[in-house]
């Protein structure tokens, strides 16, 4: 399931925020479309120049790290760096976000149960309900889709790994001990603790705010 995540905290902070489109979803029928749609504020942010059109920093939050890092496999010489808060990209050939039962073509929200714990713990009952009837199904082929990534170039892209419901020690081990490829190859790491529940965009909104502008300027 997709989640809409409001922008305002990164523009209170002088960044322009530029989400792609409801359709970049990745991979599946239309994968096409679905990168284009992703990179374009990518290169559209580009193409306006200057100093900006080079320092170009991409978001990508749980599943759709993948997203992020698919827009950065896509044009590496107009992404400076790669945020990826509480998830870790898809490696080239595995399905983009194959995690709980399709129904009807979808994969709706699963409900609660599978986030018990250290994800989770940060919502209460009335921010799980508001959460729960704005999240939007994702088509199943989307979510069975394949991952296609073509340009080692990514791999020089400097990564921060925010950490929301996990430490930076365990996301270190995690990439270290292959759980995620395409990290483990990546020239610049770093990890920054965030402290909180799996979306810290709905908890700690200032935080994340902070963190995300601090990485757009080292």
């Amino acid at each position: 399931m997709a989640r809409r995540i409001r922008l305002g905290r990164c523009r209170a902070r002088t960044h322009r925020a530029r989400p792609p489109p409801r359709s970049a979803h990745p991979p599946g029928p239309g994968r096409r479309r679905c990168l284009r749609d992703a990179r374009r504020p990518v290169g559209s942010s580009a193409r306006r120049g200057g100093r900006g059109a080079r320092s170009r920093l991409g978001v990508g939050h749980s599943a759709a790290s993948t997203l992020a890092w698919l827009a950065a496999d896509a044009r590496p010489e107009k992404v400076a760096k790669v945020a990826l808060v509480g998830g870790f990209p898809t490696a080239d050939g595995k399905a983009y976000a194959d995690y709980f039962a399709i129904e009807g073509g979808v994969m709706p929200f699963p409900g609660w149960e599978p986030f018990e714990g250290p994800d989770a713990a940060d919502l209460d009952q009335q921010a799980r309900d508001r959460f729960a009837s704005a999240a939007v199904p994702v088509p199943e082929a989307v979510a069975r889709g394949v991952v296609r990534l073509t340009d080692e170039r990514r791999f020089d892209i400097p990564v921060v790994v925010v950490c929301p419901e996990f430490t930076p020690a365990q996301a270190e081990k995690w990439i270290a001990t292959g759980e995620s490829p395409e990290l483990a190859r990546a020239a610049h790491v770093e990890y920054v603790d965030l402290d909180s529940g799996h979306w810290p965009m709905a908890t700690r909104p200032r935080e994340l705010a902070r963190v995300l502008a601090e990485a757009a300027h080292r």
